[in-house]
């Protein structure tokens, strides 16, 4: 019987590249890796589902769980994750400093459902500013875009405008027709000798390290997923390609620490990594559902507050059964 043949598309980072270059297999498949980068790929797999194996937005993926139209079922491996403190821009002449602060605020988003706004939405829930109490505006960042990769239904209480012609948030940040950014891209108000935009966090790494030790959160934005018709006709592929995934992610992260000879071309990068093990206590980057379970709790909880899933999602329903009990 011949191997059967898959192809994963997925953004190139030192996690999935092992697998690109068959440094790390998947048992009893061959793995070929298309690499693009993360909006283009979600919208051609939430529109077409023309991918058999991909890596997903997790918050495009509760929503459409939620609501039952879900196309692709993941896996507890989480390519992408980032704090999201960083994503938060104001005018550098604003008094904005919390995210208290922009209760009654314009915020505009490249897209309500992204994962990286609903992780700032979260974070301003627990600081007593619901989705409801902000004005939400959508269009592209420096550029006109195409606005939400799938529609959305939301509550009435959520106002949301989109953006038309050639509006963009960047430059209604500037001339004050909004009052904040958040998105995981930078705004062009931020480049230059003296730019007129500033982060809303100062100091970003105190403010993700108190983040972290308060939550136990490094915050999850994409997950790897596979569409229904694949997994059904191969129930066996979920658990080997978490395996493997799971490999590659632990020797990059283990290459860090390296200092014969620098693995990554950053000069102080075995001092990162030391100071990051002892933050995480040693786990920086876990995949599995269940050393997961309390932060996908969390964003299921989030996205029924901010009305992008329709009902409470729980976390079990994201993730394929044969991967529920399996850990690195």
């Amino acid at each position: 019987m011949s191997t059967p043949e898959f192809t994963v598309t997925c953004v190139a980072t030192d996690r999935t590249r092992p697998l690109a270059t068959g440094e790390v297999a998947v048992e009893g498949a061959r793995l070929r890796l298309d690499f693009a980068e993360p909006e283009a790929i979600f919208r051609e797999a939430l529109n077409s589902a023309s991918y058999g194996i991909c890596e997903m937005s997790m918050a495009s993926h509760i929503v459409t769980t939620a609501r039952g139209d879900c196309r692709y079922i993941a896996i507890p491996v989480f390519l992408s994750r980032a704090f999201r403190h960083s994503a938060v821009f104001v005018r550098a002449d604003s008094g904005f400093t919390t995210l208290a602060d922009l209760k009654g605020a314009r915020i505009g988003v490249p897209e309500y459902q992204q994962t990286a706004a609903m992780w700032v939405r979260g974070m301003m829930l627990d600081e007593g500013v619901r989705a409801a109490d902000v004005t939400w505006h959508v269009g592209g960042l420096n550029e006109p875009g195409p606005g939400e990769r799938i529609a959305l239904s939301l509550p009435e209480e959520i106002v949301v405008h989109r953006l038309t012609g050639d509006a963009t948030l960047n430059a209604m940040l500037l001339d004050g027709r909004i009052d904040a950014i958040v998105s995981p891209r930078v705004p062009a108000g931020m480049s230059g000798p003296a730019p007129r935009l500033r982060r809303l966090y100062p100091d970003l790494r105190a403010a993700e390290i108190a983040y972290y030790r308060r939550t136990g959160f490094f915050p999850i934005m994409h997950a790897l997923a596979l569409r229904h018709d694949v997994a059904e006709a191969n129930p066996w592929l979920p658990a080997a390609l978490f395996r493997a995934f799971a490999t590659a992610k632990q020797r990059r992260i283990e290459e860090l620490a390296m200092t014969n000879v620098l693995r990554v071309s950053l000069p102080w990068i075995s001092h990162c990594h030391a100071e990051a093990m002892e933050i995480t206590g040693g786990d920086p980057w876990p995949y599995g559902f269940e050393r997961n379970r309390a932060e996908l709790e969390a964003m299921t909880t989030y996205m029924q507050s901010d009305g992008t899933a329709v009902r409470k999602v729980a976390p079990e329903e994201l993730f394929h059964p044969s991967t529920l009990t399996l850990n690195e």
